[in-house]
């Protein structure tokens, strides 16, 4: 264990001036970092001439928590039409983007609450030909006019969320197409007009609405406020359209056959560009500033990828304006200090450890995480493995912290704590592996759900903007989230590709939920490497989750139980409905393991 914690101390922070990362480096880097821990030894040509163990399942498996087994290829996603329209295209040989492209253009249409066109994602991709790993940031831009009090009230004060959701004011200018297009352009095999034809298909011939959908529409007590979205949802005696009633939405299908044929910039110019603006421009409740100029001017970016190393792995994920990479990251370089494998899986004394280490992360995250093109965010700093050891040194094993400060190391940038909503659960994951080898990570999301309830030619707009902090300042000092014009909301989205020594890919993973997003993937990061637990054992295991306050354990599982234990260690602690909804494969020596969240209706799929 010490001698694993030495090793963290040589491995370098990742720098960010290039937009990819190369595998060898990486993996030299890693093994070279272990090498001076005396932990292996580097043949004469420098290159590892051992691997980190790879992922495999754990003892603890049982029948119900089997995962989904393949060779070749495999696709989890949030919806089974969703995973089945990807491995029609793995099938096709088409690669790994080609499939995530075709998966998430059915994830609109069957499951519109959660993400789609007219929002933004994160994508972090794998080559294996090349051994290059690339950030993709499609994350939404404010107008170029928006200023930093877009959602302060006559009085000063944040406006109340929903006030400010519902309508033109909170839609930011989509990304998720820009990105997925820049992506094709680098690692697609099939043609673009090709992944369109599965989600075209089911939306000019319909699909059996889910019981997720009717639920999520049943729920939702703003998605009535605007007709389009009134007349598709309900029926006519406005109650929300029944789990198996087909639904058949022509005008998304059309919208979809004219990006198909024309590529992405159709959607960011002409005639559907002029109907976004023209229904946000237009809404009844809070209309925007947004122009066709802001559609025109958006453009998605490559960057480089975050990289740590954790044990014998290295855990890769986007840079800001995500904080998700840089908070799972930050927890588990924290967590390098404390033996966790010695400990009993989801005890209190683990679930204890990991909160605390999530609570100094949070500290750093709401304080200087950003976009990075407008706040300079002090990466570097925040992950040098030197660093995480100091903050780990704040954990005592028997008694909380409470609430943590943000690092003294880093006081001075002059910037002031904003948390965004939490609210901005309505997200999907989706993981692929193709038969090459190469791997991928997409989050997307339009944030709430059903996002501004505004829609337009079949698809709603999200309401990403409502990701920025209300306040632009705190105690005088700007806050680093704040509202500014072209400028990309803070989320909390961690795609994330985790590699063995050696620069191989061995797991896949990422979920929705709002800033629980950093909790549910580091629990199942920990569940695999080091608990042993299988992909579908750790997807499924139960969550608890600290984002620098209460410490919430999910509501109906047996991490219930803790409650007492964790509480007398100092910890306030809720009991929660936590709505992930991760989707993972791990990629063992025996072949592709898919894991798939059983709290929603996702699937993993393979041969």
């Amino acid at each position: 264990m010490a001698a694993l914690q030495t090793a963290s101390k040589h491995m370098r922070a990742p720098r960010q001036a290039a937009s990819k990362g190369s595998r060898r480096e990486l993996a030299r880097a890693l093994v070279g970092a272990l090498a001076l821990a005396g932990l292996v030894a580097c043949g004469s040509g420098g290159a590892p001439n051992v691997a980190a163990p790879r992922p495999q399942s754990g003892p603890e498996s049982t029948q119900s928590n089997e995962p989904a087994r393949a060779k070749r290829h495999m696709i989890a996603a949030a919806n089974p039409l969703a995973a089945e329209a990807g491995l029609e295209i793995l099938r096709e040989g088409g690669s790994a983007l080609d499939a995530a492209i075709a998966a998430q253009m059915v994830l609109n249409l069957v499951e519109p609450q959660s993400s789609g066109i007219g929002g933004g994602g994160f994508l972090v991709h794998f080559s294996e030909a090349s051994g290059d790993i690339v950030a993709y940031d499609g994350r939404e831009t404010a107008p170029a006019t928006a200023t930093p009090d877009r959602f302060v009230d006559a009085n000063g004060e944040a406006m109340p969320f929903f006030d400010a959701v519902v309508g033109g004011l909170s839609v930011g200018v989509p990304g998720l197409l820009r990105m997925l297009e820049a992506a094709h352009r680098n690692h697609g095999k099939l043609p673009w007009r090709r992944l369109f034809e599965p989600a075209i298909g089911l939306a000019e011939n319909g699909f059996s609405i889910s019981a997720r959908l009717h639920t999520s529409i049943a729920a939702d007590t703003h998605l009535g406020t605007f007709d389009a979205a009134r007349a598709y949802f309900f029926t006519p005696a406005g109650e929300a359209k029944a789990a198996g009633t087909t639904l058949v939405n022509r005008p998304f299908a059309e919208t979809l056959r004219t990006i198909a044929e024309e590529g992405a910039g159709a959607f960011y110019a002409g005639e559907i560009a002029r109907d976004i603006v023209r229904t946000v421009r237009g809404a009844a409740r809070h209309p925007s500033d947004m122009t066709e100029d802001d559609l025109a001017a958006y453009e998605a970016k490559a960057r480089a990828p975050l990289c740590l190393p954790y044990r014998f792995w290295l855990v890769c994920g986007m840079p800001p304006p995500t904080s998700g990479a840089i908070a799972t990251l930050q927890t588990l370089g924290i967590l390098q200090e404390f033996d966790l494998g010695a400990l009993k899986p989801d005890s209190a004394r683990a679930v204890h450890l990991i909160a605390e280490a999530s609570r100094l992360a949070f500290a750093d995250r709401d304080t200087f995480v950003a976009d990075s093109d407008f706040v300079p965010v002090p990466v570097a700093a925040l992950l040098d493995p030197r660093y995480l050891v100091e903050r780990a040194k704040a954990i005592s094993p028997d008694r909380s912290m409470g609430r943590a400060a943000p690092g003294d190391v880093l006081a001075q940038s002059g910037l002031a704590a904003g948390a965004e909503s939490e609210r901005g659960i309505s997200t999907t994951h989706l993981s692929v592996v193709d038969a090459g080898g190469n791997t991928l990570a997409l989050t997307s999301s339009i944030e709430g759900t059903f996002g501004s309830r505004l829609m337009v030619r079949g698809f709603l707009l999200n309401n990403q903007l409502t990701d920025f902090s209300f306040l632009p300042e705190r105690d005088g000092a700007p806050v680093a989230n704040r509202v500014e014009g072209g400028k990309r909301p803070r989320s909390s989205m961690a795609p994330t590709i985790v590699f063995d020594g050696s620069g191989r890919p061995v797991l896949v993973v990422g979920s929705p939920g709002g800033p629980s997003i950093i909790g549910f993937v580091v629990k199942t990061l920990i569940g695999v490497l080091d608990w042993g637990r299988n992909i579908q054992e750790a997807v499924a295991a139960a969550h608890f989750v600290n984002r620098n306050g209460a410490t919430d354990l999910e509501l109906g599982t047996p991490i219930e139980a803790l409650k007492p234990e964790l509480e007398a260690l100092g910890h306030e602690v809720t009991l929660r409905v936590l709505s992930s909804g991760l989707h993972a494969i791990a990629i063992t020596e025996d072949g592709l393991l898919g894991g798939a969240d059983p709290r929603r209706e996702g699937r993993a799929l393979g041969d």
